[in-house]
């Protein structure tokens, strides 16, 4: 068996193990953990539909109304069960999708005020560039080559869910998607050195009163073609402040702060609230199978073709 298939099955045993032992939520007190700092344990998901940036026609507004939640809610249901267009082979069905629904931001990003990303300079344009196209397997998507979807994962069509556990000196979470773990060390050590580039980045986490702070470094420059990434168009000077508050017994206040000068004319911060649900999550096995890109290339190419003998 697999060294991290062994981990994941071992996350989820303990899973159990704290649902039988998880106390009560009291009115106005915070659960504490056995170190006595707040227990931000359990199950969560981030399945929303909200975009990342808010929408053109949103312009100056941060809040949706009720109604507007709800027809947007309406708008998504069934969306895949629809035919596609002429020369669309479609996707998934309906059944497939737990997209979640809208909340009452109008973005997930909350800062700058506009709820959109900061402009790209020039050097983020050239490495946005190097993502677009199916020229090989080497600039497609890493979502689609099942080698990471990023962290903290933004949410999508479908495993959106997380475990966190905490342990003495650790904080623990699995992402349900591609089944990735971050270990997070609580005591003060430094980041790795420079040299030393993850997929996840390097994650480092203190506690601000009842807030965990989590500073992840040393993200590899490749991120960039990772449509899930938490930061679009970011690279390896990516610099990423977490913030996770339990707010209530069903919601965790999950916020993170983005610094890649090298990418952004400035900083800019999403939130993205975890509701807690009952579970279970499962093994990703994203690789198992996998033709989808084979059959992207080879799709690239027949286009390319027929521009081809189109002149």
């Amino acid at each position: 068996m697999c060294r991290r298939c062994v981990l994941v099955f071992a996350l989820l045993a303990a899973t159990a193990a704290y649902h039988s032992l998880n106390p009560v939520w009291a009115a106005g007190q915070t659960p504490r953990a056995a170190d006595g700092q707040p227990d931000l344990q359990g199950l969560w998901t981030n399945s929303t539909t909200t975009p990342l940036e808010r929408p053109p026609d949103m312009a100056d507004r941060a809040v949706l109304t009720a109604e507007e939640v709800a027809a947007l809610d309406a708008q998504a249901v069934g969306r895949n069960d629809r035919p596609p267009r002429a020369g669309d082979p479609g996707t998934y069905n309906e059944f497939w999708w737990e997209r979640g629904t809208r909340l009452t931001q109008a973005s997930l990003v909350v800062d700058p005020p506009d709820g959109r990303i900061p402009a790209l300079t020039a050097d983020g344009e050239v490495r946005a560039g190097w993502a677009r196209g199916a020229d090989s397997w080497t600039n497609r998507n890493l979502a689609e080559r099942c080698v990471t979807r990023g962290a903290p994962k933004r949410p999508g069509g479908y495993n959106n869910n997380f475990l966190i556990l905490q342990t003495p000196g650790y904080v623990t979470i699995l992402q349900e998607m591609i089944h990735e773990v971050r270990i997070i060390p609580l005591d003060d050590r430094p980041h790795i050195d420079d040299d030393i580039r993850l997929w996840l980045g390097d994650s480092r986490g203190r506690w601000d009163g009842d807030t965990l702070v989590v500073e992840t470094t040393n993200f590899g420059d490749q991120i960039v073609f990772n449509s899930y990434n938490c930061c679009p168009g970011a690279g390896a000077n990516l610099r990423l402040v977490e913030r996770f508050t339990r707010m209530n017994v069903a919601t965790l206040d999950h916020r993170y702060t983005v610094e890649d000068p090298s990418t952004y004319a400035g900083p800019w911060t999403a939130s993205i609230p975890l509701v807690r649900f009952d579970g279970p999550i499962y093994e990703y096995a994203c690789h198992e199978g996998n033709y989808g890109m084979e059959n992207l290339l080879r799709g690239a190419r027949v286009q390319e073709q027929d521009v081809v003998r189109s002149k």
